[in-house]
């Protein structure tokens, strides 16, 4: 019998395919046991520390809202400036303090490979919720639920990724989740943005095919496109960003100049990558895809505090 195998979510390489199908089973049932009312209590008595050290409102309100909707409670930190961090404190001597105050954590760092040192400060466990330009799993693991509920099935889809996909933690880690399914994708973006070649090398033994193209009209193609903004934080040159920031414009008419119904995701937030005028069609996933955030990470805080997910 499958056991879920993991005690910290830090990265998308963790996964493998039985893992992802696993998840998606068990976030189904939870889906339609909150749907039923029967999610609260699940986690009654457990307390989740949310450690947000970089701006975040959708995913650090995601996560509390899924403790808080299992019957668990929330503790948190919003920023350096309100943390002993601010003092000097080491990130893994907060995490040692962390321990003694909650059963779970979930951290979000702008520095790459912070969530790594968090979890090895830890016996509790700990879930990446970004660290800097580096990786974004739980985000990752939603978007694909997110394709697998809208499209019914991730497999012998075409899947077009628009925008930074250098410095998209959001791309890197959905990237490394698709390897594991028959996928065509088309990554879409200036030169200057492309795909970095260390995510690339990672499609060598997989299933998955791709081509790269800097032509926004390639969507038409496309069963699912994933939309990103150009994200000025990322950028060391400013005036680089303001060359690239409206560099595609995703709008109704390009969307329904396309021969499929192309399922829109993004990850939020958009700025003018994404006009409000896709909205109000019916294959605009993105708000749904915040709302399917929630019953993933609920799936994945019972998972990892070892509580049964059953109908």
């Amino acid at each position: 019998m499958y056991k879920f195998p993991h005690r910290n979510i830090l990265d998308a390489d963790q996964f493998s395919r039985t893992d992802l199908d696993f998840i998606i089973q068990k976030t189904k049932i939870i889906q339609k046991l909150f749907k039923q009312g029967k999610t609260f209590g699940m986690l009654r008595g457990r307390l989740l520390a949310s450690l947000f050290f970089e701006a975040s409102t959708r995913t650090r309100l995601s996560f509390e809202s899924a403790m808080e909707r299992l019957g668990g409670r929330v503790i948190s930190t919003v920023g350096f400036q309100f943390s002993s961090i601010s003092k000097g404190e080491t990130l893994y001597d907060t995490m040692k303090m962390v321990e003694a105050y909650a059963d779970i954590a979930v951290i979000r760092h702008p520095v790459e490979g912070s969530s790594r040192i968090a979890a090895g400060a830890v016996r509790m466990p700990v879930i990446n919720a970004g660290d800097g330009a580096g990786q974004h799993p739980t985000q990752a693991l939603l978007d694909m639920f997110t394709i697998e509920v809208e499209k019914g099935k991730v497999e012998d889809l075409t899947i077009g990724f628009i925008g930074d996909l250098k410095y998209g933690r959001t791309i890197h880690s959905l990237v490394k989740l698709l390897r594991h399914y028959n996928v065509h994708i088309i990554f879409i973006s200036p030169e200057e943005l492309k795909l970095p070649d260390s995510y690339k090398k990672d499609f060598k033994d997989s299933v998955l095919t791709y081509e790269e193209t800097n032509d926004i009209k390639a969507i038409w193609d496309c069963d699912v496109i994933y939309v990103t903004r150009i994200q000025e934080e990322r950028f060391a040159d400013h005036k680089e960003y303001e060359r690239l920031k409206e560099i595609y414009k995703v709008n109704k008419e390009l969307i329904l100049a396309s021969k499929k119904n192309t399922t829109v995701l993004h990850p939020l937030p958009r700025v003018t990558e994404l006009s409000t005028d896709v909205d109000d069609l019916p294959n605009a996933a993105y708000f749904r895809q915040a709302e399917y955030g929630v019953v993933v990470r609920m799936a994945l805080l019972c998972l990892l505090l070892n509580v049964e997910i059953h109908e």
